[in-house]
């Protein structure tokens, strides 16, 4: 989740000794991805619609650093490959639409249904980002663009949603409804950029 080396490198001073115990233990690189999405996504589920704001923001954060874990295990013990890759991915998008779906939730019981809906045009965008890249790439196609990446985007949703419980009025809705416009534009860049590759001038000239 954490994009920045010097927060990586910081980070890997609690991550490292973690992620070894856990091996001693002999628990495997893909039980602390699927028990790091399951805690993020019943968090999510369980927290936001009941609007607690804050608790929910820092149970699901303490989840979401398994994303760093399960990768320092799986380096660690030399089991990095396509399927570790695969399952983290995939279950990425799980916990991205439990974050979101709560979200949604929370304000639907509100009665609020414009925070509502820029939840759901988050949540619909986060799926059709990540959709983009995995079709670029299956027709070779580079498609690592884009103002709004998933780390940004879920730090952004959990930093606001923490505050929004501390008391820090309309914080929430208005950072959702900046990131349901940023989510959207990623689209579109990596729509262009993709097409730019796959329909360059020069066939268009011939």
């Amino acid at each position: 989740m954490l994009n920045n080396a010097g927060a990586r490198a910081v980070m890997a001073h609690v991550i490292d000794p973690v992620a070894r115990g856990l091996l001693r233990l002999r628990v495997s690189p893909d039980a602390v991805t699927l028990v790091g999405t399951v805690g993020v996504s019943a968090a999510a589920l369980w927290f936001f619609p009941r609007q607690q704001w804050f608790l929910g923001a820092l149970v699901i954060t303490l989840f979401v650093f398994s994303d760093m874990l399960d990768g320092t295990m799986a380096r660690l013990s030399g089991r990095q490959g396509p399927w570790g890759a695969f399952l983290d991915s995939t279950l990425d998008r799980v916990g991205d639409g439990a974050v979101f779906g709560g979200l949604l939730l929370g304000f639907l019981h509100l009665g609020d249904t414009r925070t509502a809906a820029a939840a759901l045009a988050c949540l619909v965008g986060a799926l059709v980002v990540s959709y983009a890249k995995a079709r670029a790439e299956s027709v070779g196609a580079e498609c690592d663009v884009g103002i709004a990446e998933r780390s940004e985007r879920l730090i952004a949703a959990l930093v606001a949603a923490g505050l929004y419980g501390l008391g820090v009025p309309y914080l929430l809705p208005v950072v959702l409804w900046v990131l349901a416009v940023l989510t959207w534009v990623t689209v579109l860049q990596r729509m262009l950029h993709v097409r730019a590759q796959l329909h360059p001038a020069k066939r268009r000239e011939s």
